[in-house]
């Protein structure tokens, strides 16, 4: 339970807000969607979604992160894990579907990657703000079919991921994932109970968490109270009906917050 400490050998920009930060150990037990504490000496430590099994992709978004960017090649961060479920891998020659939105796009990547290796076919929708916010776009196309969608349309279809896949036929899927913003993943859960997918649909879960090892309750959920750390961060869609999934989430000291 105590961080490996890890060099940074690579600093990537991905887009304006987003950076990935290679480092010097490899992860190879890591299943997509799984997570890592990643400690930033004097700041704090905090959960990362691994986007390589060597690499971590960090949008600045807190103190946590500004001082991560602030990070040169050859510094040092402190690892801890990998922890929480990931997601299921697909069986060769299953047809599946990726949702995909912001710096989720990260955990998805590495997935559709691994899909592929095991002869799986990937469908991909991705989603960001902006042209300039597209994430991991080459490693998705390589993976197989793409759509992309921008808010403000500055790149290929205006609107957004819900909009192609309303338009979609998820029937004929044998398992369809998603990762990003909340709100974006709660809309998504919805077209898909509608299309009778939500059952064979995995969503990956964003909380604070202190622990990272179910221990604290940091993360627990209402009504089941289940640890997003230790249950999830994965979880079939199935599990998180009438749960505060897409309704609030807790900040450090417990208080509700809204979306």
């Amino acid at each position: 339970m105590y961080p490996v400490d890890v060099t940074i050998t690579k600093i990537v920009q991905e887009s304006p807000s987003t950076k990935t930060f290679f480092f010097d150990k490899s992860f190879e037990k890591a299943l997509p969607g799984q997570f890592v504490m990643v400690w930033i000496r004097g700041t704090d430590e905090i959960p990362m979604t691994m986007s390589y099994k060597n690499a971590v992709t960090v949008q600045k978004v807190g103190d946590a992160t500004e001082k991560m960017f602030e990070l040169q090649e050859g510094d040092h961060l402190g690892i801890r894990g990998p922890f929480g479920t990931g997601f299921t891998l697909p069986e060769p020659d299953e047809n599946i579907l990726i949702v995909a939105g912001g710096v989720g796009t990260a955990a998805v990547s590495l997935l559709a990657e691994e899909a592929i290796s095991r002869g799986a076919c990937v469908s991909t929708i991705l989603g960001a703000r902006n042209a300039d916010e597209l994430l991991f776009v080459d490693r998705l196309i390589s993976c197989g079919g793409l759509s992309i969608t921008t808010d403000d349309g500055s790149a290929h279809r205006c609107g957004f991921v819900t909009d192609i896949l309303a338009e979609t036929d998820t029937s004929g899927f044998d398992r369809i994932y998603t990762c990003g913003p909340e709100m974006m993943m709660k809309f998504v859960a919805k077209i898909l109970d509608e299309q009778g997918s939500l059952e064979k649909t995995e969503l990956s879960l964003h909380r604070y968490f202190k622990c990272g090892i179910g221990v604290c309750g940091a993360c627990c959920m209402d009504k089941e109270g289940l640890r997003v750390c230790k249950d999830g961060p994965v979880f079939n869609g199935m599990k998180l009906v009438d749960s505060e999934f897409g309704k609030y989430m807790r900040g450090p000291s417990g208080n509700k917050k809204s979306f």
